[in-house]
């Protein structure tokens, strides 16, 4: 082992820096081998949902993962409207999205969009398509 490199003047000292966490107490506690720092693996995306549509028709399931964003591409000629639902029960019941009461995740053109931040282990969601003409691509991903 070699020996301790001296501190030179000016300062005198060495500042020494730690990390740390706070255990369930909200105390510090020092990261060290027998303490190390505490971190998640994140889950893998699902397979996202994909398919083109010429006609009305419900997509679906996308089977979320938890603690990832939905989002929703749709591109082609078409007119009409695609709203994304979301499903807890298996696909028996699908409920709108809505943030403070107001429409959400429903789309009339192509685009690009993080629509939905799931939370929740389980949760479905399906794309209710109605087109008036055209044909919509779509994808529902994470």
């Amino acid at each position: 082992m070699s020996d301790p490199t001296p501190i030179s003047a000016p300062a005198g000292y060495a500042p020494a820096f730690a990390f740390g966490f706070a255990d369930p107490d909200a105390n510090l506690v020092l990261v060290s081998g027998e303490r190390p720092m505490p971190v998640a693996v994140a889950a893998p995306p699902a397979e996202p949902l994909t398919g083109t549509a010429a006609v009305s028709t419900v997509a679906g399931p996308f089977a979320a993962t938890a603690g990832r964003v939905v989002t929703v591409s749709l591109d082609g000629e078409w007119q009409g409207t695609v709203r994304l639902l979301r499903s807890t029960d298996g696909g028996v019941s699908r409920s709108a999205l809505r943030v403070a009461g107001a429409t959400w995740a429903e789309f009339t053109t192509s685009g690009c969009e993080q629509a939905w931040s799931e939370t929740e282990d389980g949760a479905s969601f399906y794309l209710d398509i109605s087109l008036a003409s055209g044909t919509v691509a779509y994808r529902v991903s994470q």
